[in-house]
């Protein structure tokens, strides 16, 4: 079974850190996480879809 996580923060200054070691701590392969620095309003998030493909 594959494990994945998707981590997604609003603009470039905020810190996705904390997402990033809530996931490591449940041990999803760095090579399965999905990160977007999008902003909510809309979902063009192209690591979104990269994950929902996977």
């Amino acid at each position: 079974m594959n494990i994945y996580g998707y981590v997604r923060v609003s603009s470039n200054d905020q810190n996705e850190e904390r997402q990033m070691i809530a996931l490591r701590e449940t041990e999803v392969p760095a090579k399965n996480i999905f990160m977007d620095k999008r902003s909510g309003k809309d979902f063009d998030r192209p690591n979104y879809k990269k994950l929902v493909k996977s």
